[in-house]
């Protein structure tokens, strides 16, 4: 980029997590191999409870894995041994597996240590089993670790949430999102990583505020999930975003549903409501929890997908399409789940639904003339300008129709795509020319956002300015724009 766009970034003052010792950038870049103990301290699930501690104390360890029959299944770790064996007063001649966390969260040793922190936010655990190309284990990672390898890391942002009171104090904490990505960036974190430490602040903050409300209004009648879609559903929310919520609850006897209803429309309005204070404004189609609509028993929600499977027009699956990224974000994940059997179930066979599908993605026009030039506003606001995040939704739109087609639950579009690939939906060249446009566009959203922000002192947008891009970024874009428009018209082709 050219420097009205890049140095910004070297005006920011840097968190206090930057090490003294290392550039941050080699840090976060560095692999997870590279800050784990190279030696695996394992033993039986038939162990006794004291046998393990024994190991644990002779080899200064403070976790253990366990296996059985030739696979690691769990770990145990100090914590385990104060909270189920000292206070629980269990006897030590019990076997281990009846302490340890189950099932075993892993990392692979090729992924990045930023990619570690991402991971230990979002799944909440405290250590991360590191494993080869073999899929055995060669260490542990703990929360700790990463601590001292370099001090106050992202993460205690979430921790900080997770402290708060009230939802002012989160407020306070989300404005200070912007300078954390403008400092990530300014380390070479790559666009995944940053959607990915997006996403885990805004699951943070909406679990917070989730629990905020249900101590205000009284714990829940029923079953329930708390769903997210849009931007936030597939994992890839920028600085600029709106809600896109539901309330999915268990079915009830018909004399119950009134006051269950009630009570979640409560829970939803609560909710909402706290968001758009907290810095996630409302939706403006009115995609959220607090409408009655989108909150709705495990029955009504199956019926909605189902009308929109098998009888929605092409103008109607426009606008429901951000649904079939519905996400989980709080309460009982099992809900969550039948709702995406069911999905699956009804999608069998139906071929005008993805033939609709495609033709949709007609409705994204990509920011390029026939001769190669930009195609931008001539007027208003945003003059001289075009708008990235439609090219990027022909990307979503691509990977989501595929996904659906081959009953893909994964709803972030780069993880669809390598799932594509990987089912050789797509190919080798296909994937990776994909991936790389994507992650491209996001980086240069990203970007665009933190200097409107940060340097303009305005509201994040998408809008870049191809002018002030350098010519090499304005010719990859080009490029980018060509693939994109060649792929999507094999898809329609393929849906026709």
């Amino acid at each position: 980029m050219n420097q009205n766009y890049f140095l910004f970034l070297s005006n920011i003052e840097p968190f206090s997590f930057l090490s003294d010792k290392e550039s941050s950038i080699q840090f976060f870049s560095n692999s997870i191999s590279s800050v784990i103990r190279q030696d695996v301290l394992f033993c039986s699930a038939n162990n006794s409870i004291k046998d393990a501690a024994v190991l644990m104390k002779q080899h200064r360890c403070g976790s253990i894995l366990i296996k059985q029959e030739g696979r690691f299944i769990g770990i145990t770790t100090d914590q385990d041994f104060r909270n189920k064996v000292v206070a629980a007063d269990l006897k030590t001649s019990n076997p281990i597996s009846d302490i340890m966390s189950y099932p075993l969260i892993s990392i692979s040793e090729h992924s990045s240590v930023f990619e570690a922190f991402i991971k230990i936010m979002r799944t909440g655990v405290k250590h991360l089993a590191v494993i080869n190309n073999e899929n055995d284990a060669i260490g542990v990672i703990s929360n700790s670790d990463l601590i001292n390898a370099q001090g106050k890391l992202p993460f205690l942002f979430i921790e900080e949430i997770n402290k708060a009171v009230s939802y002012e104090e989160i407020s306070k904490k989300q404005k200070q999102l912007p300078q954390s990505i403008a400092t990530l960036i300014n380390e070479g974190a790559k666009a995944q990583n940053i959607n990915n430490f997006v996403t885990a602040i805004t699951d943070a903050i909406l679990e917070k505020l989730i629990k905020f409300a249900i101590q205000e209004i009284g714990q829940p009648p029923v079953k329930f999930a708390f769903m997210v879609m849009g931007s936030e559903g597939r994992k890839e929310q920028t600085l600029k975003t709106d809600q896109d919520n539901a309330i999915i609850f268990e079915d009830v006897h018909e004399g119950e549903l009134k006051s269950v209803n009630a009570y979640f429309l409560k829970l939803g309005e609560h909710v909402c409501n706290m968001l758009d204070k907290t810095g996630y404004d409302f939706c403006k189609g009115d995609i959220m929890a607090k409408n009655p609509k989108w909150c709705q028993p495990v029955s009504v929600w199956k019926k909605y997908f189902k009308e929109w499977i098998y009888n929605a027009s092409p103008k109607a699956l426009l606008q429901t399409s951000i649904f079939f990224d519905f996400r989980f974000g709080y309460g009982d994940i099992s809900l969550v789940n039948a709702l995406r059997e069911s999905l699956f179930d009804f999608l069998d066979n139906r071929t005008i639904f993805f033939k609709n599908m495609a033709e949709n993605t007609s409705h994204f026009r990509l920011p390029i003339g026939f001769f190669g030039n930009f195609i931008v506003e001539t007027k208003g606001k945003f003059k001289n300008t075009f708008d990235i995040k439609g090219a990027m939704m022909l990307v979503v739109d691509f990977a989501r129709i595929y996904a659906l087609q081959n009953k893909i639950s994964a709803t972030n579009t780069m993880e669809r795509l390598e799932l594509l690939y990987k089912k050789n939906v797509i190919s080798e060249s296909d994937y990776n020319d994909i991936s790389h446009s994507y992650n491209y566009m996001m980086n240069l959203r990203f970007i665009n956002q933190i200097h409107g922000i940060i340097n303009e002192g305005g509201e994040p947008d998408n809008n870049i300015n191809p002018k002030k891009l350098s010519r090499i970024e304005q010719k990859t874009l080009k490029e980018i724009f060509k693939k994109i428009e060649t792929r999507v018209k094999l898809q329609q082709d393929f849906f026709a």
